[in-house]
C-alpha cells in the first residue's frame, strides 16, 4: 500500500449541501484558494441532502408548529420563528445571486412555490392556532398568512385531507403561499458541478480515516482511496468537517477542546410515498400537523407536495425509528465508537432524560404498514394502502451536550457548528432546519474561522446577500424588495392551482 501527501488551502470533508455552500462562498470571496473536497459515497448529495432523505421543505417557520411555542402565561413565543424565516431569507437571496450571476441555471430544477399550512384538531389545538396566526400575520415576514376554522373553506383548500372526513372535532388550518419546495439533492449536485468548472478538485470514493494537527498548526487528514486500496495525507490550513451523521466522529478524532463532551443520538426515519396521479393532483400544498405527546420535533406528520426530477408526488410522515448507524451507509458499530471517557456522563444523562423518547422511537420501529396506514387516514381518510409505498429517510443525529439551561445530557434538536478556538478547523452537527439555513450556517463558519478576512469580505458578501448584518423584521422595505427580487428570480412568483 502506497501513500502519497499534498498541501492545499481548504480542505471540505463530505459533498452535502453544507460543503457545497461553504465551497461556492469561498469561490466568490477568494477565489484563488485551492479547495479539495473527499466524500466517501460515488456522488454529491446521496446521504442527508438527497432528496428522499428529507421532507423537501423550505423551512421558513410558515408551517412548523413547534417553532412557535405556547408560554405558560398562554402567549405564543415567535422568536424562534422570526430567527428561522431571516436566515432562510438568506438562502433565497444566495441562490438568487448564484442564477443572476449564471453560476447555476434553471432554479424550478431545485426550488418550487408550494403553499405552506398548519393543520390542527380539538378545541385546545384550534385556539392555539388562532393565538398563532394573531402573533405571526402582524409580523412582516408572514405578510399573507390566512387563517380558517370553516370546514367549507378548508375543503377548497385541502380537498384530499377534507374528502371524507366525519370527526365533529373542531378543524383549524393556515395557509401562506409563499412556501416553497427545495431539491436540496439537486442543488447540492449544482453547486458541485459549478464548484468543479472552478477547478475545485472533488474526490468521491475518498473515505477520511483521520484528522491530526501538525506542527505548524495545520491539519493533516488521513485518506483511504476506495478504488485504489491507497492511503493519502492532505494537509490544509483550514478543514471543514460537513459530513452529516459522519462528522461527530472525525470532529472526535481532531482532539480540539470544543469536541469534549459532545455525544450523538442517531434518528432514522420513513416516509410514505404516493406516485398515483389522481391522488396526487388532489393535493397541492406542505401540511404539518402537530407532534404527539411524547414525539420528538423531527417527527411532526406532514403531508408534502413534492417535485422530484420534475415529477409530482406525495409524501407522508416521517415515521421516525433508530438505528445505531449515524449514516444511511454507515456501520451499526457507529454509535458505540462516538461514546469516549470525556462525553460517557453525557451520553448517560441523555439516555436518563430521555426515557419516553426512546420508548417512542421502539414503538415506530414496531409499527406495522396497517399502523402506518391508520396514522395516514388522520391527515387523509380516504388513503388506500395500494397507492402508498414506503421510503427510507436519511439518518440525523441529534447532538448531545450539557448545556446551562438544560443541565448534563440535553439533547439538541437544531443545527450546530462547533469550531477550534483558532478557527482553523469547524464541524457541522446536528439537523432541522439543517439544509434550509445552509448559507446563514456557513456565514456563521467564515465568521468564527476567518475573522481576519471578514472586512474586505464584507463588500463581497453584500453584493451577494443583501441583507447580510441587518435584520429584515426591523426593515420591512428591504424584506419586501428581496422578497420580490428573489421570487422573481427564483421562479416563485407564479401560483399553481390548489389542484389540477
Amino acid at each position: 500500500m502506497s501513500s502519497r501527501e499534498t498541501k492545499t488551502d481548504v480542505i471540505l470533508i463530505g459533498a452535502g449541501i453544507m460543503s457545497a455552500t461553504l465551497g461556492t462562498l469561498l469561490k466568490e470571496l477568494a477565489p484563488e484558494w485551492e479547495i479539495k473536497v473527499f466524500e466517501k459515497l460515488a456522488n454529491a448529495g446521496e446521504e442527508s441532502s438527497n432528496e428522499w432523505n428529507n421532507a423537501g421543505t423550505g423551512h421558513a417557520a410558515l408551517c412548523e408548529l413547534n417553532y412557535t411555542p405556547e408560554k405558560s402565561d398562554g402567549s405564543i413565543d415567535i422568536s424562534k420563528a422570526i430567527k428561522i424565516n431571516e436566515q432562510f431569507q438568506l438562502s433565497r437571496q444566495f441562490w438568487s445571486y448564484l442564477v443572476n450571476s449564471n453560476l447555476i441555471r434553471n432554479p424550478q430544477d431545485f426550488i418550487r412555490p408550494i403553499p405552506h399550512m398548519s393543520l390542527v384538531q380539538g378545541e385546545k389545538n384550534v385556539a392555539f392556532l388562532k393565538k398563532r396566526f394573531k402573533a405571526l400575520s402582524n409580523n412582516p415576514l408572514f405578510q399573507g398568512m390566512e387563517f380558517s376554522d370553516d370546514p367549507e373553506k378548508l375543503k377548497e383548500w385541502i380537498p384530499l385531507i377534507m374528502e371524507g372526513r366525519t370527526s365533529n372535532e373542531p378543524i383549524a388550518a393556515t395557509k401562506i403561499d409563499s412556501g416553497t419546495d427545495v431539491n436540496f439533492g439537486a442543488l447540492t449536485r449544482m453547486l458541485f458541478d459549478h464548484l468543479k468548472s472552478k477547478n475545485v478538485e472533488i474526490n468521491y470514493k475518498h473515505s477520511v480515516k483521520d484528522i491530526k494537527r501538525t506542527s505548524d498548526g495545520s491539519w493533516k487528514v488521513k485518506v483511504y482511496d476506495i478504488d485504489s486500496g491507497k492511503i493519502e495525507y492532505h494537509t490544509a490550513k483550514f478543514v471543514f468537517i460537513g459530513g452529516g451523521g459522519g462528522s461527530l466522529p472525525l470532529l472526535q478524532k481532531t482532539g480540539i477542546p470544543e469536541s469534549k463532551h459532545i455525544g450523538g443520538f442517531p434518528v432514522s426515519g420513513l416516509f410514505m410515498v404516493c406516485n398515483n396521479p389522481e391522488v396526487v393532483a388532489q393535493h397541492h400544498a406542505k401540511v404539518y400537523g402537530k407532534a404527539k405527546v411524547g414525539a420528538p420535533p423531527m417527527s411532526v406528520p406532514h403531508l408534502d407536495t413534492r417535485y422530484i426530477n420534475n415529477k409530482k408526488s406525495l409524501l407522508f410522515g416521517p415515521f421516525a425509528g433508530f438505528s445505531p448507524k449515524f449514516l444511511k451507509t454507515g456501520s451499526n458499530l457507529d454509535l458505540i465508537r462516538t461514546i469516549k471517557p470525556n462525553n460517557i456522563l453525557t451520553m448517560l444523562a441523555a439516555g436518563i432524560k430521555e426515557m419516553a423518547l426512546t420508548k417512542y422511537l421502539i414503538q415506530q420501529v414496531m409499527l406495522s404498514n396497517e399502523k402506518r396506514m391508520e396514522e395516514l387516514r388522520e391527515f387523509v381518510p380516504n388513503a388506500k394502502s395500494e397507492d402508498w409505498d414506503i421510503v427510507v429517510a436519511g439518518q440525523r443525529v441529534q447532538v448531545i451536550k450539557d448545556t446551562e439551561a438544560g443541565g448534563k445530557g440535553t439533547l439538541q434538536f437544531g443545527t450546530e457548528v462547533v469550531s477550534a478556538a483558532d478557527g482553523s478547523i469547524a464541524a457541522l452537527l446536528g439537523a432541522s432546519p439543517g439544509a434550509s439555513t445552509s448559507v446563514h450556517v456557513m456565514l456563521e463558519v467564515l465568521e468564527k474561522c476567518f475573522p481576519q478576512h471578514m472586512k474586505e469580505w464584507e463588500p463581497k458578501i453584500k453584493e451577494m446577500i443583501p441583507s447580510y448584518g441587518v435584520s429584515l423584521v426591523e426593515n420591512p422595505e428591504l424584506l419586501h424588495e428581496i422578497h420580490n427580487s428573489t421570487a422573481k428570480t427564483l421562479g416563485l412568483s407564479e401560483k399553481e392551482p390548489v389542484f389540477s
